[in-house]
Order: structure tokens, then C-alpha cells, then sequence
């Protein structure tokens, strides 16, 4: 992830934050890291078996499931909301957050007043490889975009996601803007064309500063919404297809990163394919049940996950980097990310079907949007200025900016959501 705004686009994987997608009321996704929303991801039309009844789908999605042409078995229909998968997105949003505050060098540090390592002087080793969550926001992302758009026409799928992905970003572009013009506030703003472009969420392919560090995570979830909706929402999602697509850019993605063609690479996305494919992979496990060539996708994505996650993050052991991942460490993440949404896809965590889980879902892309650059003035003031001691001022970092979330998602993403949705959907009668 960028250190300061406006910092170049990070060629790897785990450098950065991720998640826009994806879930909050639209998706379960980034989100990127996922943008997932309540409305959109944990609920699911079709699921193995619920000790729960569970809340009623918004129209937008399915009730039932899509018969299979294939005469594959579907899940039962009772629908249910995958309330582990909203928790399992914070948990990932909140390692990115450790990863920012306590895991990395930059602006941080100018925000802590010296190293993170020495602020947090054992827990700094771990921080590093919170990171890893963009890739469990991936892998989720996978899983959520391919329910919400099973049975759904392109046009209701590109309202979801523009209505779910653009309202809290507008705010997080607006907010990062305003607080940085500060002249108390020490750190880099863009210029103001360049934010102008930001509210685009194009500005990386453009080539302009960013405002928010985390939002080549966005620009990652384009792609991917941008590929699945061409060639599986488009003509209509099923099995067969679903299965077809993830092994067509599993092979064009290593292809595109053998040839060495940047443009290729742009759309394959060779490093960040893999966990898109096992998400949806492990969506058709959800909706099926035990397949050899759903679990086959999961596999071989995962062995080629890990394999760039290693390539991005690992390095031999140096005293002048600011932190050391081992293999097996990075390894272990995203095998943990694979292997948690698989247990949610399997139905083996439906007894966590607490309410405040959806409320954690719905706070993760607005919190994974503003807690980077915001999080640097909150540190300098709590740390440098009121003089709490470090991991006071990380815990109280964490929670503002949960509670700045909350106030995005209550009176920002709940009023223009459904409007910006109603305005896309809506049949104009000549």
C-alpha cells in the first residue's frame, strides 16, 4: 500500500490494504478488500443446512436457487444469511489496519514520531503480515460477487455494485481531502484535479495521484467485476459457466504473466486472479455441494495464490527493511482465508449467526476506506499531542475509526445506496 497520497500504484499483492471488496449492504465482497455489502454477499440464496432462520433476501437477489442445467444437486433453499462471512471481512479489514499502524514505515512513522518497530517492539513482527488480509478480501470477493450475481440481469448487477462501491468512497475522497488541507496537518494532499479524478475510481489506469492509499484494491475489483460480468452475468450464470470462466483465466492469467505483456497483465491480473477463482470456486461448494472440479479450482488457486503471495512479500532476512514475512508465515495467511470461507461455504459456522456480525460487515468498506490516511492525523494528535501511550493510541485509532465507519454507513451508504440503485434500475417509458 502507498505510504502517502498520491504515491504510485504497488506492482504486488500483499503491499498494500485491501478490500474494497467487497461487502457492506450490496455485496459480501471490497472491497474490496472486497466492496461487500450486507444486502449483496452473506446472504445466500442457497445454503447446505441452517440451524437458523435467517433474514429475508433484499429483492435484488435471488430467493431460490437457479435450477441446474447440468443436474447437479443444488443446496436446500432456505435462504441465509452467512453472517461468519461479514466477521471474517472485519477480521480482514482490521489486519490491514494493524498492518498500517504498527507494521510498515512511511507517513507512519512521522505520525508515531519514530518507527513502528519500536513503538511496538514484538507485535511489529506480526503487524507486517497483516497485509495478507487484501488477499482474504479477494478470496471473499470471489465468493460474493459470484451469489450476488447468480440469476441476476447485467443491468440490476452493475446497479449493485456502482450503488454499493461509490457512495461511501465519494464521502472517504471528500473526507481524506478536506482533512489534509488542514494547515495544522502535515501530510501530502493531491492536487485538486487530480482528486476531481479520483472520484472516478479510475485514476491508477489514468495515471494521477491517488487520495486513498487502499483504493488499488478498488481498482482490482473493477477488473474482476468487469471480466465476471461480461462472461458469466451477461449470459446468464450457471455452473458450467461459472466452472468454464475460472478455468479459462486461470490459463489466461499464467499465460498473460508468462508472455511479459503489460497490457495482458492489466486485465488477467496474474497476481491477484488466483483468489477471485477460489472465492468462486468455493461459492459453487455452497451452492452444490462437494464437486471434484469446484474443489479442483480451489486448489489449484490456492497453490498459485500462495505461490505469488510468497513472490510479492518474502525476502531474505535484511536489517534494513523495515520487517521479515517468512515463508511458511505467508503461506499459512492465505491458506487461514482459504480455508475460513470454505468452512463458511460448507455451513460449518452457521451457528455464528449473531446480529452485530452484519453490523461488522456493513462497517468494513468504509472503514477500509478512511482508516489509512486518516489514521495518521489520529496517531500524531492521540500519540504526539495527548501523549497516550502507543498501544492506547492504536486501540483508540481503531475504534474512531469504526465509529467514522458507522457514521458513513448510517448517513451516507443508507440514503444514496438505494437512490443511486433506484436511478440505474429504473425503466424509462418513451
Amino acid at each position: 500500500m502507498t505510504a502517502t497520497a498520491g504515491a504510485p500504484a504497488p506492482s504486488s499483492t500483499g503491499q498494500g490494504g485491501g478490500p474494497a471488496d467487497d461487502a457492506g449492504k450490496e455485496s459480501a465482497d471490497t472491497g474490496p478488500i472486497s466492496a461487500i455489502s450486507p444486502a449483496d454477499s452473506p446472504v445466500s440464496p442457497v445454503s447446505p443446512a441452517s440451524p437458523t432462520a435467517a433474514r429475508p433476501l433484499p429483492p435484488a437477489l435471488p430467493q431460490t436457487p437457479t435450477p441446474s442445467p447440468e443436474g447437479s444437486r443444488p443446496s436446500r433453499n432456505a435462504p441465509v444469511r452467512l453472517r461468519a462471512l461479514d466477521g471474517l471481512r472485519l477480521l480482514a479489514a482490521l489486519m490491514v489496519a494493524a498492518y498500517h499502524y504498527g507494521g510498515r514505515g512511511g507517513e507512519i512513522s512521522q505520525a508515531w514520531g519514530s518507527s513502528p518497530r519500536e513503538q511496538f517492539p514484538t507485535a511489529s513482527t506480526y503487524f507486517a503480515y497483516g497485509c495478507l488480509g487484501v488477499q482474504i478480501f479477494f478470496v471473499i470477493s470471489g465468493f460474493v460477487i459470484c451469489m450476488s450475481g447468480w440469476g441476476r440481469p447485467l443491468r440490476s448487477f452493475f446497479a449493485s455494485r456502482v450503488s454499493r462501491l461509490y457512495p461511501a468512497y465519494w464521502a472517504a475522497i471528500l473526507i481524506v481531502t478536506a482533512v489534509f488541507a488542514l494547515p495544522w496537518v502535515a501530510f501530502k494532499s493531491v492536487s485538486p484535479s487530480d482528486t476531481l479524478v479520483n472520484l472516478t475510481m479510475l485514476q491508477q489506469p489514468i495515471g494521477v495521484d491517488r487520495v486513498l492509499g487502499v483504493c488499488w484494491t478498488l481498482w482490482a475489483e473493477l477488473r474482476f467485476y468487469a471480466l465476471f460480468a461480461l462472461f458469466v452475468v451477461l449470459p446468464g450464470a450457471n455452473r458450467q459457466r461459472v466452472i468454464l470462466f475460472c478455468a479459462v483465466w486461470t490459463l489466461g492469467a499464467a499465460l498473460a504473466d508468462a508472455a511479459n505483456q503489460p497490457f495482458l497483465e492489466l486485465v488477467l491480473m496474474p497476481q491477484y486472479a488466483p483468489y477471485f477463482i477460489g472465492g468462486m470456486g468455493l461459492y459453487l461448494i455452497h451452492r452444490y455441494g462437494h464437486d471434484a472440479l469446484a474443489w479442483g479450482i480451489v486448489g489449484l488457486s490456492f497453490l498459485i495464490g500462495q505461490h505469488y503471495a510468497v513472490a510479492e512479500l518474502w525476502h531474505a532476512p535484511n536489517p534494513s527493511f523495515f520487517s521479515y514475512r517468512s515463508t511458511l508465515g505467508i503461506v499459512a495467511i492465505v491458506a487461514f482465508g482459504y480455508l475460513a470461507v470454505a468452512l463458511i461455504a460448507l455451513g460449518k459456522f452457521h451457528w455464528a449467526n449473531w446480529r452485530w456480525l452484519t453490523l461488522a460487515g456493513a462497517l468494513t468498506y468504509p472503514f477500509y476506506l478512511v482508516h489509512e490516511h486518516l489514521g495518521w492525523v489520529v496517531v500524531e494528535v492521540l500519540h504526539q499531542k495527548l501523549n497516550i501511550p502507543s498501544y492506547g493510541t492504536f486501540a483508540l485509532t481503531i475504534l474512531l475509526m469504526l465509529f467514522l465507519a458507522w457514521l458513513l454507513y448510517r448517513f451516507v451508504e443508507q440514503r444514496l445506496t438505494p437512490v443511486i440503485k433506484r436511478s440505474l434500475t429504473a425503466v424509462r417509458v418513451r
